[in-house]
């Protein structure tokens, strides 16, 4: 059984939802729940033509304020406000063992900014909802995977980030999850340097000699197959990336760009590290196109089969141990 969040009520959420679920190959493989206001989920079946669809699934209302109105394309705090109820239920659900996983529609970090959140995403808010220490952000589509040291920060800083506890830490909650949900026993990882080329040996910053390199040699002696640091710019490019289990960048565009220019469109999110199982598309809300019907839907649709295997893995674990 799979929570599926609504998402921001005026995005594209519970548009790729909606399709995602009509897709009979999708409907076969889980026994899906919708969680946020039934209020929004009805206006967007409608506005869809899905209604007779829709029927055929479990919906459970999040607790919170009155159903917001929809208003497509629209940044507002109630909006923001509704999208996070549907994801605190979820995420409890799947804490109390209700639900198998989530699958989180795109919300918007202005909108629950607005609605007085103090987190700039799902990652951080479900870390902090599941008491997990260390979480992972891991876009993954078929072999290819990237992690990300450090997620939704200014650029400016990141450097004073990029420590080796924290790279260890990273190298450690990737590894767990690609062994745990991914089913690889060996894993092997590549990271990416922080600076351009690397640092060129100390000519473009010190930090890779000093920093990154130090603490892949931790990582090693821990038992990690690791490698690295590779210089990001050309790495993707050369598809060095298919010798490798999954890929750890510094900060979130040295991954997520050439992440979504490989995959954009049919890539998951998935957060490592958490007790319960996390997917999300690898979009946002879209409000520009947001109640126009122009959604795809495949992202959300790869996010809910992923989730589906990985608790799968999991439950079969769980039954062996």
């Amino acid at each position: 059984m799979l929570a599926i969040t609504s998402g921001d009520p005026n995005g594209i959420g519970p548009e790729v939802a909606l399709k995602a679920l009509a897709d009979p190959a999708v409907q076969v493989r889980i026994h899906p729940v919708l969680v946020g206001s039934v209020a929004v989920w009805d206006w967007w079946a409608k506005e869809l033509g899905l209604v007779d669809v829709m029927r055929d699934f479990e919906m459970r209302e999040a607790n919170g304020s009155l159903p917001p109105t929809v208003e497509p394309g629209r940044i507002t705090a109630e909006g923001g406000r509704a999208a996070m109820h549907a994801v605190e239920a979820a995420a409890d659900g799947c804490l109390a063992g209700t639900y198998n996983g989530m699958v989180t529609a795109p919300i918007s970090k202005e909108a629950i900014r607005l609605a007085d959140y103090a987190f700039p995403g799902h990652t951080e808010f479900l870390a902090a909802r599941t008491g997990a220490e260390r979480v992972v952000m891991l876009l993954v589509s078929g072999d290819l995977r990237v992690g990300l040291v450090t997620i939704h920060v200014p650029i400016s800083a990141v450097p004073g980030l990029i420590t080796g506890e924290r790279i260890i830490e990273t190298l450690t909650t990737v590894n767990a999850a690609l062994r745990r949900d991914f089913g690889i026993a060996e894993p092997r990882i590549a990271v990416l340097g922080l600076n351009p080329h690397a640092g060129d040996g100390g000519v473009i910053g010190r930090e890779d000699m000093e920093v990154v390199v130090p603490a892949l040699e931790a990582a090693t002696a821990r038992g990690f197959s690791v490698a690295g640091p590779f210089a990001a710019d050309g790495f993707f490019g050369q598809r060095a990336d298919r010798q490798f289990d999954a890929v750890v960048a510094m900060y979130h565009d040295q991954g997520l760009a050439p992440f979504k220019a490989l995959a954009m469109g049919a890539g998951v999110n998935v957060t490592g590290g958490l007790p319960i199982v996390r997917t999300s598309p690898d979009h946002g809300t879209a409000f520009a196109i947001a109640g126009q019907g122009l959604a795809r839907a495949h992202s959300m649709r790869a996010a809910i089969l992923l989730a589906a295997e990985i608790a799968e893995r999991r439950m079969q674990e769980a039954e062996v141990s």
